[in-house]
Order: structure tokens, then sequence, then C-alpha cells
């Protein structure tokens, strides 16, 4: 049984022994989860976004849970560029799985900047270009619900490193196809495809947001068919692959997401609940592969999609 894919193709390759990730900002560094399972069995890992400098995140409270997901304010806390080059990058150099660094600027410069600091690491597989966080004080999603600007701080990026650059996509837009075709034409080795929904709750006794910033990101199964649908629509109007992610618990989940066009997924709010839940993902494909009498996980890719 073959499950192999390559999320980033072209002049810049990623291939990963399997397409099930984990999202960035769910997995810390990956450091803590290796003590719990075998992580060599993912496909990869995109370690929490980290900017040039370190961030010390949002003020409390900053996680709400919500009917079929959680709500989410950290504010992208992070130990900063010089302790992840120094500290981080040489475990992961030890490390089978590819680890791909979400990376947050300030500027189209400045993820420029991030970019190049990466470039030639030893122990980085890839960039994850985050322009969707809605947690940003300063980035993130600003970037990504503007096409041209999106399409700058990905050609900015491309040229800063040789690593495959990945783009991760707002649902908080009109439209994402025009997102995702501007980075895509920008040089972008991939897309993934949703970060959270901006959303919030109100603490009622008390009369104010439950979050201290008020608006917080939506995740978790709550957000599934969003997270579904964007896909289906982006991999139809792109040519680079797209990377599933929002919602997935199961294996079901990640094959509809495989089906609907997506290359590879990242599981993220599920670990919180369950941390084996990457590989229960991954068992779960597996499984849907032998009882379908499916040889090659590749059979499966866009498997839900009209023929031509």
């Amino acid at each position: 049984m073959n499950l192999s894919v390559d999320i980033a193709g072209g002049k810049r390759p990623l291939t990963l022994a399997n397409p099930v990730m984990v999202a960035s900002g769910t997995f810390s560094y990956g450091v803590d989860y290796a003590k719990v399972f075998d992580i060599q069995r993912l496909g990869a890992i995109v370690c929490k976004t980290t900017t040039l400098r370190p961030r010390a995140g949002s003020p409390t409270q900053r996680i709400e849970e919500t009917p079929a997901g959680m709500l989410n304010s950290i504010g992208l806390q992070n130990i900063g560029f010089e302790k992840l080059i120094r500290d981080m990058a040489p475990v992961w150099e030890r490390w089978q799985v590819p680890v791909i660094v979400s990376i947050l600027g300030s500027s189209v410069e400045e993820y420029g900047e991030c970019a190049a600091a990466l470039d030639g690491v030893p122990g980085i597989a890839g960039v994850e270009l985050n322009i969707s966080s809605p947690n940003a004080q300063q980035g993130g999603m600003e970037f990504g619900q503007d096409a041209r600007v999106a399409a700058q701080v990905t050609a900015a990026c491309v040229r800063a490193t040789q690593l495959p650059v990945i783009v991760k996509l707002t649902p908080n837009v009109t439209s994402i196809v025009t997102i995702a075709q501007a980075v895509a034409e920008a040089g972008a080795s991939a897309l993934c495809v949703i970060n959270t929904l901006q959303a919030m709750a109100i603490d009622v006794r008390a009369r104010k947001p439950s979050i201290a910033r008020t608006f917080a990101g939506l995740s978790g199964p709550a957000m599934k068919p969003v997270a579904l649908r964007m896909v289906w629509q982006v991999c139809g109007a792109v040519d680079v692959p797209v990377i599933g992610c929002g919602g997935i618990m199961t294996g079901t989940d990640a094959v509809e997401f495989l089906m609907a066009g997506a290359t590879a997924v990242q599981v993220g709010t599920a670990t919180f609940r369950n941390p084996l839940a990457p590989l229960e993902v991954l068992d779960g494909v597996v499984a849907f592969m032998r009882e379908q009498g499916v040889e090659d996980v590749r059979e499966l890719i866009g498997a839900a999609r009209p023929k031509p």
C-alpha cells in the first residue's frame, strides 16, 4: 500500500510518507508529543507560528469551549526565531518526519526576512506562511484578505528561500478562490485551506465578551463543512497541491478532504481532546483503503470530483 504524497511539487518537491500532517498551533514544536507517541509515523509536522522576535501572546481569557469546537485567541505566543533555530532545529534534524515552520511577519518585508532566516537551516523542510490568523495584532489575516498583498507576501518569501513555500489561507474572505489564485500565481508551492473562522462568545453573567480580545478563531468539527467546501473550490481553481485543514477528527473526515481534491490533510484541534488523534486519523485512512481495495492513496485524491 503506497501512502506517499508530494505536497509541493514543481521545483521544490516535498514528499511525505503519508498524507496526515499536524496543524500549526496545535502541536507546539513537536518535542512534547514525541514523548507520547511515535511522531515518526506522521506525514509532517507544522510547528506553531513563529515570529522574528518572541511574543508573549494575548491576555487571558484565551480559550473558550463552544458546541462542536473551541475558540482560541492565543495571540501567537512563541519563542522567536533565534531560539527556534538554536534549540529546535537541531532536534528536528534527527527526526525522520519533516518539520515545516509556520511564519508570520508584520510587513511584506518581514515575511521575506523570516523566510530568509530559515533558508538552509538543517532540520527545516519547508515554510508555511500564516497570512490567515485572526489573532495576530499585526500581519496574519489582514494580509490574507487582500489578493494583491497576499501575492506580494508569497513572492517575497519565494524569492528569499529555496524551501517549499506553503500559504495558509483564511476563510474570512468574500472569495477564497481569488486569494488562492493570486498566491499560486505568485509562486506558492502549495496551499493550506483553511485557518480558523473569526468568531466570539459572550459571558452573560459578566456581561462582556468571554475572550479578552473579544474575537477569536473557531476550530474543530463545527467548521469542517465550511473547510471541505473551500477545499473543493480551491482545488478546482489552482494547479498546486492543496492541504485540507479544518475539523478533521477521524479517518473518514480525512478521506472526505482527499476526495475533494486535497493532497494531504492537517489534524489540529482533535489533538487537544486526544493527543493520539493524528495517528488514529492515519489508521482510519489505511483501514478505509484496505476495505475499498485501494493500493495507492493518490487514487483517493479528487475521487469525488466530476470526471473530465
